[in-house]
């Protein structure tokens, strides 16, 4: 029987996330020939599960239980726990988010297994596999090799393409009786203080503001940009401090690490703390009226000039070519 690999299909407002997707195309990577089995885990069960079928899965698996309504890690570690005794993986792989996060060397720990965590590219070489990481704030990569017992892998959105949907892959999807006991950690709501739209840390487009934008007010002229874009509003610590915009958008080594396609700057310097957190972009373009910024260090195109003049213009445009 060929290995298999399970893969967290986390879900936020009933909508698989993005790197879920993703998180199927490693596991493919991982063992060759293996058995790539979605768990879902919530409150009941979700009609859209053929979606992982689609993406690549083999066979998926659903947990429903009212007490999963909302994650806790001591329920949800319960809920995978019978599901690793009877499917037996080689490895379990979760997207490198808050959940997973948090989930995943939990789990790891239980087990006494090996976690390696953000990891940004597989490599196979003969019968091993190189998981490749990033160390020191991005400064150096590392390639590391569990040869034996369970792995517990998370991967960073935005870095291993997931594969193209195919509505005529299907797949066995059955459902698992696992009893929660009791929790120790109630969840009774959850309070968004949080724009709706495109998830920061798996957004492909991201207009991110810095000092330089002055004021809160200010910030509109980033979130129209990013509207026209399809993107995501980001910011530096220094905004965040100076209250221009929520903490939740704060990107760097102290808050979130993303890699989009394309990452626009905004009046932003370019401290070491705040590229730690985006310079794996695909593609980084900063707008800054000081032509000594250090974000023209790592930008592939600079735009040196007022911000206040360059965004509204860069708005407009954009508009007539995607609107």
């Amino acid at each position: 029987m060929p290995n298999k690999v399970l893969v967290f299909g986390e879900q936020r407002d009933g909508e698989f996330r993005q790197v879920v997707f993703e998180a199927i195309a490693a596991a493919k990577q991982i063992e060759e020939d293996s058995e790539v089995v979605g768990v879902i885990i919530g409150k009941e069960e979700t009609n859209q599960l053929n979606q992982l079928n689609h993406y690549g899965a083999d066979r998926v698996v659903s947990v429903a239980h009212e007490r999963l309504a909302h994650y806790t890690p001591e329920g949800y570690a319960q809920a995978f726990r019978d599901i690793i005794t009877k499917e037996n993986p080689r490895a379990i792989v979760f997207g490198h988010t808050a959940i997973g996060r948090d989930l995943a060397p939990k789990l790891a720990s239980r087990h006494k297994s090996g976690l390696i965590s953000d990891v940004t590219e597989i490599e196979r070489t003969g019968d091993e596999c190189l998981f490749i990481r990033p160390i020191y704030s991005g400064k150096a990569f590392e390639k590391v090799i569990i040869k034996e017992g369970l792995m517990f892998i998370t991967i960073r959105p935005n870095n291993i393409p997931a594969l193209e949907p195919n509505t005529d892959r299907t797949g066995e999807v059955e459902k698992s009786d696992t009893e929660i006991a009791d929790l120790h950690t109630l969840i009774k709501d959850v309070v968004k203080n949080t724009s709706s739209g495109v998830d920061l840390s798996e957004a492909s487009v991201i207009v991110s503001g810095g000092r330089g934008m002055k004021t809160k007010e200010n910030f509109k002229l980033l979130d129209e940009l990013a509207e026209v874009l399809g993107g995501a509003v980001g910011a530096s610590r220094g905004a965040c401090d100076a209250e221009y915009c929520d903490y939740a958008l704060q990107i760097g080594q102290t808050g979130k690490v993303v890699t989009p396609d394309l990452y626009i700057a905004v009046g932003l310097s370019g401290a070491i703390q705040h590229v730690a957190g985006m310079s794996n972009s695909k593609i980084i373009v900063a707008i800054n009226k000081d032509p000594e910024a250090e974000i023209f260090q790592i930008a592939d195109y600079g735009i040196v000039g007022d911000l206040f003049d360059i965004v509204p213009k860069l708005t407009a445009e954009f508009k007539k070519i995607l609107v």
